[in-house]
């Protein structure tokens, strides 16, 4: 018995630090005091690196108190949280699927920033997540996301789409590339007026929106323009335009 008891009490006593380290760590996320935040963000990522099975475990609510970190509205703690972020996502992989949607709202919301270290910071763990994760799970969540962007988010979401995303699923899932992108480039083709701008959005997208329509014909040849035929005249319309340009 003795030796059964000590084993016991010993992971008794590790799932009592555990549970005390993890309210500690969401205590400093949430603190008041930037430095405080600062100091949680980093060590999360201390956590990450030395023992990614705590977080893992508990990543909900790790990252309920982490994820508004990354728009902190203090800007050291927003651009150390979006760091941080990008040294992460290779840690934990595709343990952060349940909170991938969510961390992809805040980090794209930053691609707006006036402030370059953090647009900077957001485009890397962007790209950091294309490199490290699932391409399915991003396409869907990038897709799902792009319509409620603006201004330059909405470009660089787009961008992603096109050079990163299609061509990595489409030979995999081609029919998830239909069901999640095509109802975006549907969305552009029918809302872009002039050379390119979305009302009320910001920013002239038709360059992103070029791209993504070669990127899909690319991927999908002529049948891209017989979905497109099913689309109000305009989409067919503006397709061609868009693809005819691209091969001047």
């Amino acid at each position: 018995i003795g030796p059964r008891l000590a084993g016991l009490r010993s992971s008794m006593r590790g799932g009592l630090e555990t549970v005390e380290q993890l309210r500690e760590l969401t205590r400093l996320l949430e603190a008041k005091e930037y430095q405080s935040r600062m100091e949680g963000v980093g060590r999360l990522l201390e956590h990450c690196k030395a023992r990614p099975e705590l977080i893992t475990a508990n990543l909900v609510q790790v990252f309920d108190a982490f994820t508004p970190r990354l728009q902190d509205s203090n800007k050291k703690v927003n651009q150390w949280a979006l760091e941080s972020l990008s040294k992460m996502v290779p840690l934990l992989r595709e343990s952060l699927q349940p909170m991938l949607l969510s961390i992809i709202i805040a980090v794209a919301d930053n691609l707006n920033s006036k402030n370059a270290g953090i647009y900077t910071a957001a485009a890397t763990a962007l790209d950091v997540m294309i490199e490290s994760l699932d391409n399915l799970g991003l396409l869907q969540a990038f897709a799902g996301r792009v319509r409620f962007l603006s201004g330059r988010a909405v470009i660089d979401v787009t961008e992603r789409l096109s050079v990163m995303l299609v061509a990595s699923v489409y030979p995999r899932k081609p029919q998830a590339v239909e069901r999640h992108v095509l109802p975006v480039l549907w969305y552009f083709l029918n809302n872009m007026i002039g050379n390119g701008i979305l009302p009320g959005r910001g920013g002239n997208v038709r360059t992103a929106v070029c791209r993504l329509c070669r990127s899909l014909q690319g991927q999908m040849g002529s049948r891209l323009q017989a979905l497109a035929a099913s689309q109000p005249k305009q989409v067919l319309k503006t397709l061609q335009e868009l693809l005819d340009s691209e091969s001047l």
